[in-house]
């Protein structure tokens, strides 16, 4: 089924299946599909973010689940914290799974990493759909944050959104981009991969 996605600046993405059928004013859209699925959301739709620190936050930190909240608290665990903890594989997919819900929160579509050397580390990226971009150097600089503009490194998008295109896109609830830049990724309302919404704030 074809769905429209719109933001409240009246720019709209016709999406059908895993690519972009269309990509243009809403009422344009609509006049070309009025029979698609409407989806109106708060703010503006960017392409999808890219999280430069994949590796680190991924395979090298650990995500407790909210049941552990009162033992390890709710903020990822490295270093010592890590080390002591000494996570299994199990523990390992968890926090992985749990890390990749909380970057598609965040708009993220994509993630740049080294070789993710744990098979349920892996897995988790497959399954969630996010786009792995290869990185070659160890350390980047940056701060790992799960919010891109809060990690000190020039903001990357994913590729424009045209048609023929892989659906990958972010709607965040902000007027325009400089305030997205200035109230950062937290502001994320959807994220959709592939033509799938898999993550909705409201």
């Amino acid at each position: 089924m074809l769905t429209i996605h719109a933001d409240s600046r009246g720019r709209a993405l016709a999406v059908e299946g895993a690519l972009i059928a269309e990509a243009g004013p809403l009422e344009q859209l609509v006049a070309v599909y009025p029979s698609a699925r409407l989806r109106r959301w708060p703010g503006v739709l960017t392409p999808g973010l890219v999280n430069p620190h994949g590796t680190e936050l991924l395979a090298e930190a650990y995500h407790p689940d909210p049941r552990e909240a009162d033992e390890l608290g709710t903020e990822p665990l490295t270093g010592d914290a890590l080390t002591a903890l000494a996570p299994d594989d199990a523990r390992w997919g968890a926090s992985a799974r749990r890390g990749v819900q909380r970057m598609l929160a965040h708009g993220t579509v994509a993630v740049a990493c080294e070789e993710l050397r744990r098979r349920a580390v892996r897995d988790a990226v497959a399954r969630s759909g996010l786009v792995i971009v290869a990185r070659t150097a160890r350390h980047i600089g940056g701060v790992p944050s799960l919010d891109p503009y809060a990690c000190g490194l020039p903001v990357e998008f994913a590729p424009p959104r045209e048609r023929g295109s892989a659906a990958r896109f972010g709607v965040f609830d902000v007027p325009d981009e400089a305030a997205l830049s200035t109230r950062g990724a937290g502001t994320c309302v959807a994220t959709v991969i592939e033509g799938r919404l898999v993550y909705r704030g409201r």
